[in-house]
């Protein structure tokens, strides 16, 4: 199983045009090298990153030892921050559940955080 250390240093190795590649690999379905739905959501925060915004790559938040939650990753540009839940899903109905999760999430954040919902339905 690659860590996530692992995939931050894969993506930061690409430029536009390898996004673009991976991008299409996505929307074919065909990323061995990736487990479900990592793709994705690398591929969202290092398109901003390319973009010239900071980001933080997925990561978990832990309280006393515990994982209280986990974080598809974050973008800060221009005095903007913003959480991001990436969900990649083929031939699925989604429901209301990441919506309600980032919800949650902000809730435990300054109030000028904003997030975004990024989704992949091909």
């Amino acid at each position: 199983m690659t860590t996530s250390a692992e995939y931050e240093s894969i993506i930061k190795l690409m430029q536009w045009d390898a996004l673009r590649s991976l991008w299409d690999s996505i929307q074919r379905r065909n990323t061995p090298n990736w487990d479900a739905g990592k793709a994705f959501e690398y591929l969202v925060i290092r398109a901003f990153e390319l973009d010239g915004a900071e980001v933080r790559y997925p990561y978990n938040v832990r309280l006393f030892e515990e994982e209280i939650e986990q974080i598809d990753g974050a973008i800060h540009i221009s005095g903007f921050s913003c959480l991001v839940e990436s969900k990649d899903f083929a031939d699925k109905k989604v429901d209301i559940a990441p919506v309600a999760k980032l919800r949650n999430q902000l809730l435990r954040r300054p109030t000028t955080t904003v997030g975004a919902v990024f989704r992949n339905e091909k």
